[in-house]
């Protein structure tokens, strides 16, 4: 990336704790209460709107029809938008729009990765704005979803209020095969029989194509539903890592109750995980099994096309948006193992370097995942935030 670190740098920079008690002085308010809260609301069963070539997308809308709008902007790629990408948002006076990408989630065909680029989905959102008859629209993205955000704001910088972009992801070889190519001690972790593709010596474009062959078929074989669950594994044993790594740092950086939170978050997330490693080499398929499929197929598929951005696309979107003057909140967990919060420090100093009122920078005390303690309250904060 071309951003030139040497160089003053003017951000809004919000400390680490800062973010952590960015909701204590509203106590009946905590991202822990707003995040259940959001799991009990109705989330309602999603509309369609044709895309073209076959593409159906699935969205949903939440909250204040007459409130600022906001379009939520999933992860993955191939994951889908889920209740609790609501809880950063005050939908009495927000509108959500939280659509599922192509072949994701309840989007159809599911899996299908025909006519299917970031192209496309830049396409989809901006045909579900004309359909909803919004003019401009804040985006709230995570992850992946930051790549298509920032795609998309690129192409139409007139219709983009905000952006608030966590746990940026930069397409880079070191995140990919931090992911994909894992240490012989993660890959023992898994199992002896682990059937992962990523032997060593084997190359990352290499990998990504056998892997993307082995979840191609429309029925799961076997060596096809092994791989989608240790892609699994794997991907919670970054996150894992992450959240550790947050606890840790907890114990001196923050208060007793907000480490007790990310010790819970922590806990619940290892059971999952060797609830999964115990049944990995289950040969019953589920209907768990089937969205996996489908997800890391969508996944490695866009992977192999390094999300169908040419070099330097997203420098050039960050400029752009700091000269159309749109403000841009970057959150990056500080111990996210996922995404390098270096990621979010480049950019945010490129784009400061031409707007420095315009750009702001969180490094919340937490991982990857939106959810976590910190994260949430770093997201709220900013959403919320007035003017």
């Amino acid at each position: 990336m071309s951003a030139n670190l040497s160089a003053p740098l003017h951000l809004k920079l919000h400390p680490m704790n800062s973010n952590i008690d960015a909701t204590k002085d509203q106590p009946r308010d905590t991202p822990e209460s707003a995040l259940s809260a959001c799991r009990r609301s109705a989330w309602p069963p999603p509309a369609y709107l044709s895309v073209g070539r076959a593409h159906r997308m699935a969205f949903r809308t939440v909250g204040n029809p007459q409130g600022a709008p906001w379009l939520l902007v999933h992860g993955g790629p191939g994951s889908s938008c889920q209740p609790g990408m609501l809880a950063p948002l005050d939908l009495s006076r927000q509108w959500a729009i939280a659509p599922d990408q192509r072949g994701c989630g309840a989007s159809r065909p599911r899996g299908k990765t025909a006519a299917s680029t970031t192209h496309a989905l830049v396409a989809d959102m901006e045909l579900l704005r004309q359909h909803l008859g919004i003019e401009r629209w804040s985006l709230l993205a995570g992850s992946w979803g930051t790549v298509v955000a920032l795609a998309y704001a690129r192409a139409h910088p007139q219709r983009v209020q905000r952006l608030v972009l966590r746990g940026a992801f930069a397409l880079s070889r070191r995140e990919v095969g931090g992911l994909l190519q894992p240490s012989r001690r993660v890959l023992q972790a898994l199992g002896r029989e682990a059937a992962w593709p990523a032997a060593p010596g084997v190359s990352l474009p290499a990998t990504l194509a056998r892997l993307r062959q082995l979840l191609q078929s429309g029925t799961p074989g076997v060596a096809g539903l092994r791989v989608s669950r240790r892609w699994a594994l794997l991907e919670t044993a970054c996150v894992s890592n992450g959240m550790r790594r947050a606890l840790r740092q907890a114990v001196t950086q923050a208060t007793a109750a907000q480490a007790a939170a990310i010790r819970r978050d922590w806990a619940a997330l290892r059971r999952r995980q060797r609830k999964a490693q115990a049944s990995r080499n289950r040969l019953a398929t589920q209907s768990p099994d089937r969205a996996a499929m489908h997800k890391f197929r969508i996944q490695a598929h866009y992977l192999q096309h390094r999300g169908f951005v040419r070099p330097g696309a997203l420098d050039d979107a960050v400029l752009g948006l700091a000269r159309q003057g749109v403000l841009v909140d970057w959150v990056h967990g500080a111990c996210d193992a996922v995404c390098p919060p270096a990621n979010s420090r480049v950019w945010a100093a490129l784009g400061s370097s031409l707007a420095p009122q315009q750009v702001t920078l969180s490094e919340p005390l937490s991982g990857h995942l939106g959810a976590e303690p910190g994260m949430l309250a770093a997201l709220r904060a900013v959403v919320r935030r007035q003017g």
